[in-house]
């Protein structure tokens, strides 16, 4: 009876075994944590005239310096600041050559956790 006894222990400590070897996680595998965009002015769909202006909030996650913001495909000079909670007030100016349609402010950014995010809204923009 005791060399079955000992069996069924060696075969649980075989199993435990092969659970432990794929592991519960790590403190170094971090999930991807993307940058989040918040608080956008002018509101979506909103009816703007070209060369206003348009702002958002990037997270506290976010590398300022690889904000970009692309409008119907062209560049939008950007202005970034550090608010007191962490986060940044992104600010700039629809380009003044496009007029009547509807365009996306893209913004795209890196996140400390080397994450890529994306997001935007659609204004229209009248003649």
């Amino acid at each position: 009876m005791k060399q079955f006894n000992c069996l069924w222990i060696f075969a649980l400590m075989m199993f435990t075994t092969n659970c432990w070897a794929y592991g519960g996680g790590s403190s170094s595998s971090k999930a991807c944590d993307k940058p989040k965009f918040t608080d956008f002015v002018p509101a979506e769909n909103a009816e703007v005239t070209a060369g206003s202006d348009f702002s958002f909030t990037a997270s506290k996650n976010t590398y300022p310096t690889t904000i970009k913001v692309n409008i119907k495909e062209q560049p939008a000079t950007i202005k970034v600041d550090k608010k007191s909670d962490g986060t940044f007030a992104v600010s700039g100016s629809l380009p003044s050559s496009v007029k009547g349609a509807f365009a996306r402010i893209a913004i795209t950014a890196d996140a400390q956790s080397s994450c890529k995010g994306a997001g935007g809204w659609l204004v229209k923009i009248t003649e």
